[in-house]
């Protein structure tokens, strides 16, 4: 069975897109991150709970999950007798520039599933057969050196995401029932997410939704698995990094998003992303 090491990098290598098929038999644990790209993530095997923006997607094997660059999210695996194994496909924004010269947006089911804040799909046994048969087309190329063999693979990221796609709107919300959430928490996020540039403390938020401080602190906790500052400052972050992705100048990202103090920007930037916003903009 074709498997990659499991690192915790967030960062692509590779231009347009990342194929990884992992297998993990010992314990895991990842952060929360978020990704300047867009991500499936095809769930094999193991006990994993999935938080996402203030949700949990309680996850199945064969579930999908689809994540966009503004995503806030990490995997929680618990202890099992299954190894925790699944597949991740990472796709930047410039690879599907051309199919969408051709007329097919197919970032489309990305957005769909942030609009509604709903990112977890469970495919039916032949939808998900047919995606897993060409994953092991993708695997099968990737060991051998014959002719066209990058080619392949590229052709079959884009049949991927065309099966996933139809797949996505041909199925109804039938995995609601796999979700722990909280209707005011998804509000709170909501509304972070709307006036990110807008002072967003606790006393401010708590009068907004008429809860007491403490109540929504530790709401906020139990259901995102972040305090509301650290949530706070990663989405300003993730946002701000984005804008710069867009050829925004550091000066209007830090402003747009919320940032009252140049230096601390800079300081904060770096410790999310591993370095400056003028080096992450040369890159």
């Amino acid at each position: 069975m074709y498997t990659d090491e499991f690192t915790h990098r967030q960062i692509m290598m590779e231009r347009f897109y990342e194929y990884h098929h992992y297998r993990s038999d010992s314990p895991l644990s990842v952060d929360f991150h978020q990704h300047a790209f867009y991500e499936i993530y095809i769930f094999i095997s193991g006990d994993v709970s999935y938080i996402i923006e203030g949700r949990t997607y309680n996850l199945r094997p064969g579930d999908i999950l689809l994540t966009n660059n503004s995503d806030i999210h990490r995997p929680e695996i618990h202890p099992s007798r299954s190894p925790y194994e699944r597949i991740v496909i990472w796709l930047d924004d410039s690879f599907f520039n051309w199919l969408r010269d051709v007329g097919d947006d197919l970032t489309a089911c990305f957005h769909d599933a942030s609009n509604r804040n709903y990112r977890l799909f469970r495919p039916t046994e032949t939808q998900l057969l047919q995606i897993q048969s060409v994953c092991h087309t993708i695997e099968k190329e990737r060991t051998n050196k014959r002719l066209g063999n990058r080619v392949m693979i590229y052709s079959s990221i884009i049949e991927i995401l065309v099966l996933l796609s139809r797949a996505y709107y041909e199925i109804a919300d039938s995995a609601h029932h796999s979700v722990t959430e909280n209707q005011q928490i998804n509000q709170i996020v909501s509304y972070i997410n709307n006036h990110y540039n807008e002072d967003l403390n606790l006393e401010h938020l708590a009068d907004q939704f008429y809860l007491s401080k403490y109540y929504l602190s530790h709401q906020f906790k139990q259901f995102t698995g972040l305090s509301l500052y650290q949530f706070i400052m990663k989405k300003r972050l993730t946002i701000a990094r984005n804008m710069l992705m867009q050829g925004k100048t550091v000066t209007e990202a830090y402003t747009e998003c919320g940032f009252n103090d140049y230096s601390n920007f800079l300081k904060v930037f770096k410790r999310e992303f591993g370095e400056k916003p003028s080096v992450f903009i040369r890159k």
